[in-house]
């Protein structure tokens, strides 16, 4: 009911009381009174909650902040940085559509089977993955960084191992890399997992191994954790701990977190550096101010949802646990080698790894924290972009220093 319709429906029972009070009978002026106040008193309270939901809906469309600290943010347009060049913008713009037309074909070679056998189901991951070879994203790293890439298996944990076609750096010889691969510890392997080892490989002149680590939803934590300690166990029989290095993108930079949170546990020695990129020692989902803004911006009501990682970590996971989430004990954190975290401003995840960097700092553990203005989650995967470039000789330079 509109403000001006709640008064004239007042002013109507005004004009019928104003006739009652002359022309009808006294028995009935009674009881038509008693209703009369009835009705005004109902019409006057559903005048006053308009008059307060107008108020709320004028609120809505306003900039207030709650009493308890909730900031109501009027609907806005967000457009690019202006810190972007002009040939990222088209970069970006371009992996857009890309993307979608991979996923279109993907659908149509690679169709889901219905109630797959397990045979059916790497048939259907191996059709994935040679689709995925032939998307520009993948063919521009490997001839931008061109290297060999080799399958080994250690301790029954399947790898790939990336080398540069140059050979490995004679300062590198006696260095290893471990590389985590991101995909919200569901999907990424042997796809993602190349796009994050190749252009390190290739620059920084050394070994990368990149492990497969078991994922959901046939796994479940600490199943990664497990395999990376595996490898890295198995490792240590021929690199000294300092000449190991490990980092990994969003969900393995999650997983490089609680990997090291797992070799605290086992009393390994720790490796000599790590990078954080895109994810941290947090859970995948705080209620954190990059969090919430960020997934408005892709469109989510709230925060992103917890979904994605469910397969893994399970509908109710224990987030105090730090094995799983390494920024609940100081202990764990103190104990953290020299580490790098490597976030932008678009990425959910952006106060996860700010915050984990001033943990370590608060802490006394040696930490770099790089953020990149305009770009969104994990856009180091796209190698056509300056800005992944310098973010590559960032981690390049930092193992190189770290690893002596």
């Amino acid at each position: 009911m509109s403000k001006k319709s709640c008064q004239g429906n007042l002013y109507g029972l005004i004009w019928i009381e104003y006739l009652n009070h002359f022309f009808i009978m006294k028995s009935l002026k009674m009881k038509n009174s008693i209703l009369f106040f009835i009705i005004t008193l109902s019409i006057l309270y559903s005048c006053s909650n308009k008059d307060n939901n107008d108020n709320n809906d004028n609120n809505d469309n306003k900039y207030h902040v709650k009493e308890d600290g909730t900031i109501h943010v009027p609907a806005y347009l967000l457009p690019e940085s202006s810190f972007l060049s002009k040939e990222s913008r088209a970069i970006i713009k371009k992996q857009h559509e890309d993307d979608a037309k991979f996923y279109k074909e993907r659908s149509i070679a690679c169709p889901y089977p219905e109630n797959p056998t397990e045979k059916e189901l790497r048939a259907h991951e191996e059709c994935n993955r040679q689709q995925y070879y032939t998307t520009p994203i993948y063919r521009n790293a490997l001839a931008r960084y061109p290297v060999k890439i080799e399958i080994d298996t250690i301790n029954e944990v399947y790898t790939e191992v990336f080398t540069p076609i140059e050979g490995i750096k004679e300062e590198n010889r006696d260095r290893v890399l471990i590389s985590l691969h991101s995909g919200a510890f569901l999907y990424g392997s042997r796809t993602f997992s190349r796009l994050e080892s190749i252009p390190i490989a290739h620059l920084a002149g050394i070994k990368v191994i990149s492990i497969d680590y078991r994922q959901g939803p046939k796994n479940k934590f600490p199943a990664a954790s497990q395999d990376v300690t595996t490898v890295y166990k198995e490792l240590l029989k021929e690199y000294k701990p300092e000449k190991i290095g490990i980092y990994g993108y969003a969900a393995g930079g999650a997983l490089t977190s609680q990997a090291l949170a797992w070799f605290q546990k086992e009393n390994l020695p720790p490796p000599a550096a790590v990078g954080l990129i895109c994810m941290a020692a947090a859970s995948p989902r705080p209620k954190t101010d990059s969090m919430h803004m960020i997934s408005a911006t892709l469109g989510h009501d709230g925060i992103a949802p917890f979904t994605y990682f469910e397969p893994y970590y399970g509908s109710n996971p224990d987030f105090d646990d730090p094995l799983l989430v390494p920024l609940n004990s100081t202990k764990i954190l103190s104990e953290f080698p020299p580490s790098l975290l490597i976030v932008s401003t678009r990425d959910f995840h952006l106060s996860s790894v700010a915050h984990t960097h001033s943990q370590l700092v608060k802490l006394g553990v040696e930490a770099e924290l790089h953020v990149w203005e305009g770009l969104g989650h994990v856009f180091l995967d796209n190698t056509e972009l300056q800005e992944s470039r310098d973010a590559y000789n960032v981690i390049v330079n930092f193992f190189n220093k770290r690893l002596n």
